[in-house]
């Protein structure tokens, strides 16, 4: 054997080569992350390592197994959580708004000896998910308002969406675990700026309606508080008319000069007596 060895090495090393690549042809080595269809002649024959919702990652299935060489193949399906983008789309809201969607679903293969049968490979598979996911999108945006999308109730369409993908999934050996909407916009050019114009003319109302009530409420204080000046007033004059005509007379003074306090006061002169009655408060009060 020695002696063979030596007079054909080169022989000897493509065997040892060969010999290797058998063993491990034979002898595979399974991820945890992965599950394996072994496939012999085209017809499945066992799963290693399948997806199990009790069984954590690692506690089973994966490591070195065996199959037979150039009889079987290996199929490899992912065990993790894998996601499927829908195109680009136009979608119709009852309130007639034209929205430009795009979404994406996470799912799951839980069966691989059904996904393996009805699709193959998980490239057909997302194939086949994605015009489904666009369509129950656009079947369940085409049933609520353009509002829907902007409050909680989107958690209850984004559902909907999610069990109708995963009736059909389920047909794939897979599980609808999430859907989500990346972005919902309106489309570009006249329905956006009408959009706009719209949403700028309803905001302008608000401030108009929030500005007419505050005016109306400063009217009310302002009235309330005339009658209890009034009351004041009047009240005070009974006590002491001297003081009342020296209240009144500042008042006047006040408006004259320096304005109502709203608008700046004219640029005028005004020339009078020092003895004019209008001027007595100036004179002081004899004593």
């Amino acid at each position: 054997m020695t002696s063979f060895i030596r007079r054909h090495p080169i022989a000897t090393g493509f065997s040892l080569l060969a010999l290797l690549f058998l063993l491990i042809a034979m002898f595979p080595i399974i991820p945890e992350t992965k599950q394996a269809v072994v496939v012999r002649f085209g017809k499945p024959v066992r799963i290693i390592n399948p997806f199990e919702a009790e069984r954590a990652f690692g506690g089973g299935g994966a490591g070195i197994s065996w199959r037979i060489p150039f009889a079987e193949n290996i199929v490899w399906l992912d065990k993790r959580v894998l996601d499927v983008d829908m195109d680009r789309q136009a979608v119709l809201s009852t309130d007639q708004r034209r929205l430009e969607v795009d979404a994406f679903a996470r799912y799951r293969i839980v069966n691989p000896l059904r996904m393996y049968i009805t699709a193959g490979t998980e490239d057909r598979l997302k194939d086949q998910l994605r015009p489904i996911l666009g369509s129950e999108v656009r079947n369940e945006l085409g049933k609520v308002p353009f509002s829907a999308l902007l409050s909680p109730e989107r958690r209850g369409v984004m559902e909907n969406v999610r069990a109708g993908l995963n009736r059909v999934a389920e047909q794939y050996g897979a599980e609808i675990i999430d859907v989500r909407i990346k972005k919902a916009d309106l489309p570009d050019g006249t329905p956006l700026q009408s959009a706009f114009e719209r949403m700028r003319t309803a905001r302008e109302q608000e401030a108009r309606s929030i500005r007419a009530e505050g005016a109306k409420q400063a009217q009310i204080i302002r009235a309330e508080a005339d009658a209890n000046a009034a009351r004041t007033y009047a009240a005070s004059f009974g006590k002491d008319a001297g003081f009342y005509d020296f209240y009144r007379a500042m008042q006047s003074y006040r408006t004259t000069f320096l304005g109502d306090g709203t608008t700046p006061p004219a640029e005028s002169t005004v020339i009078l007596s020092p003895q004019n009655e209008y001027l007595k408060e100036f004179s002081g009060r004899p004593r």
